[in-house]
């Protein structure tokens, strides 16, 4: 409800969005870009692709368990290798005083350009199960983390802060109330930084083929479930395309899915 009309989303395809031109450049080579689940699938398919496709030159790797995440370390060489200064750190987002922590290690003679909330984390129950812990859990994993990255980065004219949505916050999903809930917040969020002149971007993500930690547990019924909805898998590179489009679209809320 916007000035006292009510108002519904509708969703749309969209043709001729680019990722930005050359000239317009999102990603500062000599600058930082913080990448909260950084570690994780998603995160480390973002990772590779801002160095080698947008010539990302430092990155700030945060996760609950930092360099411990499995895989860690060796993501961490991988970057490097293809030329960039990579710092993992172990850092619970929604704790505010965490998140000072670890925006105070960022260089400053590579300050911070763009951040990229992708942590998250799911606790599925129908209504009757979801117990305020269990809201508390995935609220303070989506939410409570994402206003901390504005609350503390708002003053820096950031680039892009771009958030990883989901389309649970848009369409609703079986079990995924609180999911959904915490997703919608992060819609709101890109809605509210833009209308203050600060870069933000809500990516609200279909399924990804990569299995992570939030996909890992569901088997064939659930995606043969998810297929007959509509809603299909995106590739890694389909998914990153649609990252850059994102980007170039120059809009709060973006809704990717195939």
């Amino acid at each position: 409800i916007r000035e006292g009309v009510v108002l519904v989303p509708r969703l749309a395809p969209r043709s001729g969005v680019t990722a930005p031109e050359h000239g317009e450049r999102v990603f500062d080579s000599s600058a930082t870009v913080l990448i909260t689940g950084g570690t994780g699938t998603l995160g480390a398919l973002l990772a590779r692709h801002l160095v080698l496709e947008h010539g990302v030159g430092h990155l700030l790797l945060a996760s609950r368990r930092g360099p411990d995440a499995p895989g860690a370390l060796e993501l961490r060489a991988e970057l490097e290798s293809l030329g960039a200064e990579v710092t993992l750190a172990a850092c619970d987002a929604a704790e505010r005083g965490e998140l000072v922590r670890l925006l105070g290690m960022v260089a400053r003679e590579h300050p911070l350009s763009a951040v990229v909330h992708a942590a998250g984390v799911i606790d599925d129950g129908v209504i009757g199960s979801l117990t305020g812990e269990r809201l508390d859990r995935v609220l303070r994993a989506k939410a409570d983390a994402a206003w901390y990255l504005h609350e503390l980065t708002e003053h820096l004219q950031l680039r892009a802060f771009v958030l990883f949505s989901s389309a649970a916050g848009v369409l609703g999903g079986p079990g995924q109330g609180n999911y959904a809930a915490a997703n919608a917040f992060l819609d709101a969020l890109a809605a509210h930084r833009r209308a203050h002149g600060l870069a933000g971007t809500s990516i609200a993500w279909g399924l990804w083929e990569e299995v992570s930690e939030l996909t890992g547990a569901l088997d064939e019924i659930d995606r043969s479930r998810l297929a007959r909805s509509g809603m299909g898998a995106l590739s890694s590179k389909h998914g990153l395309e649609l990252f850059d489009a994102a980007l170039g679209a120059g809009e709060a809320s973006c809704r990717e899915r195939v």
